[in-house]
């Protein structure tokens, strides 16, 4: 293989953990066919064909780097720019191995087009700028193109298939909404901001809000974890994780309820205020759950006046430390029959409103209730029967 001082990289040395390009590496540094062929498979598998170029770049891209943090947070030294243009110019001749005459024997791994983004030479100032731009706009590493995680193992984790509803399909509620959004847009400002608990019944919108203003903000840097309720006690971890990433985070606990006594109920009183971890600038706690107060109360617990008092103020204490509670009501009939009455106008219904509104009561009645889920689940069926013209049996 040419000379190419791969051993040379300062930023950028976590490229050659890809599958690919360490095969790519060893194949022609060993003149092993099986590793070449090994790095032609990976890249057929990524729809790269067989373009080398463009598939490191796409690997530069996505890593998470110093170069790539600074960038996004506007703040790049001269020390790393310098340091991360070294790094080009040595991968960009490290691509252009692939398909040249003295190692291509017929595997046909080419060099190919590149990469528009980093232009003809990669190590360009207009090529480094154009990377910037790409990282201020689009955030870096595993935060290009998510903007909701999990938390597994320590360490963040991208859920892929997102969501996309936005505020204007969820009907009515809009006082609740607006509250909700005036602090995040808080939150995303640098003012003071409360950590939220949304309450009411099932199915009234509460996670379409949050996944729905989590849509409308992520452009301007707004993100969200969620964690499962047996995760509760990491939840300083994962603030301390989150706490050091130049986002905006949303730190989601959908449906929550504790058992009293519960180690968790300890665990997020902390989280929410009164430890020594102080309420952290770039993380905003929220909660969803059915009840008004989280913690669950045994019956029995009720004949003893003493406890019931204690769990009064358990109750309050753990709730209280939410800044702000917005209750999500339960829908009656003129209420559910007007989110019917807008979702069957965004949907186009071909159906006059007594007919609409009757199927609509039925359909209620069969699903056990009325509430803004059973309206979207209803305009879903009907939209769908019409569209495949068949009979609407409710």
């Amino acid at each position: 293989m040419a000379q190419i001082h791969t051993d040379e990289i300062i930023l950028l040395k976590n490229i050659f953990r890809d599958k690919a390009v360490a095969a790519f590496h060893d194949g022609y540094e060993q003149g092993d066919g099986g590793k070449k062929a090994e790095a032609l498979a990976a890249l057929l598998e990524s729809d790269s064909e067989s373009e080398f170029a463009d598939y490191l770049a796409q690997r530069i891209l996505y890593d998470d780097n110093l170069f790539a943090r600074r960038a996004f947070q506007g703040s790049l030294t001269p020390h790393i720019v310098a340091a991360y243009r070294h790094d080009l110019k040595i991968l960009q001749e490290f691509a252009k191995l692939a398909g040249s005459s003295d190692t291509d024997d017929g595997l046909f791994i080419r060099y190919g087009k590149g990469n528009a983004l980093f232009g003809k030479n990669w190590d360009s100032e207009q090529s480094i700028a154009r990377i910037e731009q790409f990282y201020r706009k689009n955030g870096y590493g595993i935060f290009i193109g998510n903007k909701a995680f999990t938390f597994e193992n320590g360490a963040l984790a991208p859920v892929c298939n997102t969501s996309d509803i936005a505020l204007s399909d969820l009907k009515d509620y809009e006082t609740e909404k607006q509250l909700i959004e005036d602090n995040i847009v808080s939150f995303l400002q640098k003012l003071p901001f409360s950590n939220m608990l949304l309450y009411g019944d099932k199915g009234t919108g509460k996670s379409s809000t949050v996944h729905a203003m989590l849509n409308k903000y992520a452009q301007q840097g707004l993100r969200a974890v969620e964690i499962r309720k047996d995760q509760i006690t990491e939840i300083n971890a994962v603030k301390e994780l989150l706490a050091a990433l130049p986002f905006r985070f949303i730190l989601f606990i959908d449906d929550l309820s504790l058992e009293e006594r519960d180690g968790k109920v300890t665990a997020l009183k902390a989280g929410l205020e009164g430890s020594m971890h102080e309420k952290s600038s770039n993380v905003m706690i929220v909660a969803t759950s059915n009840r008004r107060h989280i913690l669950k109360e045994n019956f029995s617990d009720r004949e003893n006046s003493v406890h019931a008092r204690d769990t009064m103020e358990e109750q309050l204490s753990l709730s209280d430390r939410f800044g702000l509670t917005v209750c999500f009501s339960s829908t009656g009939k003129a209420e559910y029959l007007s989110i019917v009455r807008q979702l069957a106008a965004d949907a186009k219904l071909r159906l006059d409103e007594d007919t609409l509104f009757a199927l609509a009561e039925r359909w209620a009645l069969s699903k056990g209730g009325r509430s803004p889920r059973r309206a979207k689940q209803f305009i879903d069926y009907v939209y769908a029967c019409q569209v495949k013209g068949t009979e609407i049996l409710i």
